[in-house]
């Protein structure tokens, strides 16, 4: 595995043009600290293809974490891939002037400094294409550089405490759940570490748990003989032999390797490769593959890298106050997060899985999040391969308008990934056809083991989670149906492949329902002809409903979405199929306050255990309520009146109230929400917001946030698209986003009027109203 990295290294490519297309980012955008970081939770977020980083300099040295998406240990942790440090001598790094610069545009970071007579640069980059981290240096005079790769899974590690949280197993009744160590050598004068998944996992332990030994065999299973971890290597890099150490609360081992001379020039690059391997000896020959492609120069790469970045801030841009650039305004700072969250949902824009809404892909030190957390760096809060449909759903909707279709396929091939054990839960358990796909769910598509429940009741149906807060809360999967459809609306792409996805979800809630009627009242559907949708869920909130309105207004949506694809999608036998089925779905509920009529969260309701808003849902996602469409006053009441929605609201984290104000046209509560949503979060890094009720950062936070404030200039209706629909006339914009029909809508607006406007294609142009106007 052995490589040689030629010189000159990219560095020297960052003096020469290559053409890249006019920026669309401000530079005063980038983040850059003139002080040393005093640990990893001062870490700065860095990536691309589906890595990322958390790079810092601490005491001198530089060190950043490393985490890919995919990677899944036995308890299915989602752990880091260990932590490299940089220790140079003499060292550029630890004087008087510094200086570390996240650089948006071009999405690498630069770090520079001058010891006295010592004086360098280092970028840190990650292929966009290739899984590989970059590591360049250029110093004068000449400096002697070590590289260290430290692992905390140097030995298998017994979790303590709440640490289960961080796995599928939570607070399962397992004595001495272990953390299995990783395999770390010195290989071809570079490090070589991996793990290999033992042969149970919990996955095996979740299908005994919950009676699917019977159809084990037909079963997706990620977890089986999954194989990750990587090569660092460099040019003139050899081992120097093993040191151990703690960092902040936990104990490591690292690997050490070091440059045989002096130089004014050092390189080096780790890279990754994970696959469901039969062995790690094939593993390692694939990791070859990887090594062997990317030994020679790589000032092409990192042209390459650096012009997609461009091309992602091409596609879309929301800037405010751009003139006057200060970062004490609190207007400035919102537009400014906007671009640096999205800049880390693009580090996983090719992930083999979602970002995680619970710190995607650059959680940190669990200690500095939560300090009754002192665990390794691989704790998150609520697991690594379990993922909750309503966190994750925030994360992906705000790809629509800002033109990043393609970054959706993530969230959707991972349902889809898992539709066949949905369907074998629906066999199994009712001998019903459908999927059957429930809420905190498993990477392998079946409850997520302690929220199903370990001590249930004998008669408990075994489909159903003994859970207060998750029972029949089945209609999440609803809105990643929702998301392939509006691909289609969006860019007219072919979502055939989704297709089974989507009727298979809808024909669950027809088959569920009418058989528990007819067992229940020895009828199929109620005195109308409608479905029963009893017992249900309205989100988290108000459970055991009769008839949910989130649930109405999904079915409804997801089947007029369905209907409305062309022909050529449908078969006859489908069409009307899903025909009858609409004119099965319940109507929406309604009840009053102050003598107003507002949107009821069901029809009835047993115990409210959350403080969701369910009964807006109806305005977002599903976009039955809203601007320019029938019963808007309602929708306002409902956002003003209803007490249980004044009491609920809120901003952190999964708090959608910014939505709803900017879907209903109310500037003003939109304006303040937002503002306390994309504001700065209080840490070094503006946009690592949380932990709120997730972790830190929380991607639902900046995702739902990104989704209001998107809504607050542009929304659309049938053909008619609003521009500044609840837009503060003092805060001037510049901006780029996408509508459905393949339309891209650029305009700016300065002292509350519209000075340019661009609409692609431009026979669009005329379905546009200035509602700043």
């Amino acid at each position: 595995m052995k490589a040689i990295i030629p010189l000159p290294f990219v560095l020297l490519s960052l003096m020469v043009a290559c053409n890249l297309r006019p920026e669309r980012i401000p530079e005063s955008y980038n983040i850059a600290w003139d002080t040393l970081s005093t640990n990893a939770s001062e870490s700065m977020p860095c990536g691309g293809g589906d890595i990322g980083l958390n790079i810092w300099v601490e005491d001198g040295d530089v060190l950043f974490y490393v985490s890919r998406s995919g990677v899944f240990d036995e308890n299915n942790t989602f752990p880091k891939l260990g932590r490299i440090r940089v220790s140079l001598d003499p060292n550029p790094f630890n004087g008087d002037t510094f200086r570390q610069e996240l650089v948006l545009k071009e999405g690498y970071v630069k770090i520079s400094g001058k010891n006295g007579p010592v004086s360098g640069m280092a970028v840190i980059w990650v292929d966009v294409s290739e899984p590989v981290i970059h590591f360049e240096l250029e110093t004068k005079p000449e400096v002697e550089m070590e590289v260290v790769y430290e692992s905390w899974r140097h030995r298998d590690r017994f979790m303590r405490g709440s640490e289960p949280f961080q796995s599928s197993y939570k607070w399962a009744p397992i004595d001495s759940l272990v953390t299995r160590k990783d395999e770390i050598s010195f290989v071809d004068e570079g490090v070589l570490f991996v793990h290999h998944n033992s042969d149970s996992t919990v996955f095996d332990v979740t299908v005994r748990q919950q009676g699917m030994d019977q159809v084990k065999e037909q079963m997706f299973n990620p977890l089986k003989n999954l194989t990750y971890g990587g090569f660092l290597y460099g040019s003139g890099l050899s081992p120097s032999g093993t040191v151990g150490g703690t960092y902040i609360n936990t104990d490591f081992t690292g690997w050490k390797l070091k440059g045989t001379d002096a130089s004014s020039r050092h390189e080096f690059r780790v890279a990754l490769h994970t696959d469901q391997s039969g062995s790690v000896e094939t593993w390692q020959k694939e990791l070859k593959q990887v090594v062997d492609a990317n030994t020679g120069n790589s000032a092409k790469q990192f042209r390459a890298t650096r012009r997609w970045w461009n091309q992602f801030w091409e596609r879309s841009f929301i800037i405010i106050n751009e003139d006057q650039p200060d970062p004490s305004d609190e207007a400035w700072q919102v537009g400014r997060n906007y671009q640096l969250f999205r800049y880390m949902l693009g580090c996983n824009a090719y992930g083999s899985y979602p970002t995680k809404f619970n710190g995607g892909l650059f959680t940190f030190d669990p200690v500095f999040t939560d300090p009754g957390r002192p665990y390794t760096p691989d704790f998150r809060n609520w697991g690594g391969g379990t993922f909750t449909a309503q966190n994750q759903r925030l994360v992906y909707f705000p790809m629509l308008k800002s033109g990043d279709v393609d970054m959706m396929k993530p969230q959707i091939e991972f349902y889809r990934r898992m539709l066949n054990n949905a369907e074998l839960r629906s066999r199994v358990y009712w001998d019903i056809e459908g999927a059957c796909f429930t809420e905190q769910i498993e990477n392998f598509g079946l409850p997520n083991c302690s929220e199903y429940g370990w001590n249930r009741p004998e008669d408990l149906d075994r489909g159903i989670q003994h859970n207060k807060w998750l029972e029949y809360q089945w209609d999440t999967s609803l809105e990643i149906c929702w998301m392939a459809l509006l691909q289609n609306a969006y860019t007219g792409r072919n979502i055939s492949e989704a297709l089974p996805l989507i009727k298979s979800c809808l024909i669950f809630f027809d088959n569920y329902y009418r058989q528990r009627a007819l067992i229940t009242t020895g009828r199929e559907l109620d005195a109308n002809g409608d479905l029963i949708l009893y017992p249900g869920s309205a989100c988290e909130t108000y459970k055991l409903t009769n008839n949910s309105t989130p649930t109405i207004a999904a079915l409804q949506t997801v089947l007029n979405g369905l209907m409305d694809l062309p022909e050529s999608f449908l078969s006859k036998e489908d069409y009307d199929f899903f025909t009858g089925m609409m004119d099965r779905i319940p109507p929406i509920n309604y009840r009053s306050f102050e003598e107003k009529t507002t949107i009821s969260p069901a029809k009835t309701w047993e115990r409210i255990n959350n403080t969701e808003a369910p009964q807006l849902y109806p305005v977002f996602p599903w976009r039955i309520f809203g601007l320019g469409r029938p019963g808007l006053d309602t929708a306002v009441n409902t956002f003003k009146y209803d007490p249980d929605v004044l009491k609920f609201r809120g901003y952190m984290s999964w708090k959608q109230d910014n939505i709803f104000a900017a879907c209903l046209g109310l500037t003003g509560e939109a304006k303040t929400l937002t503002i306390k949503k994309l504001g700065d979060s209080g840490r070094r890094f503006p946009a690592f917001w949380g932990p709120g009720m997730d972790w830190v950062p929380d991607h639902n936070w900046g995702g739902s946030g990104m989704i209001g404030f998107q809504e607050m200039l542009l929304q659309t209706h049938e053909d008619t698209i609003m521009l500044f629909p609840a837009w503060p006339e003092e805060w001037d914009v510049r901006f780029r986003l996408y509508a459905p029909g393949n339309t891209i809508v650029e305009a700016e607006m300065r002292n509350g009027k519209l000075e340019k406007l661009k609409v692609e294609p431009a026979s669009r142009k005329k379905d546009i109203i200035n509602m700043m106007k």
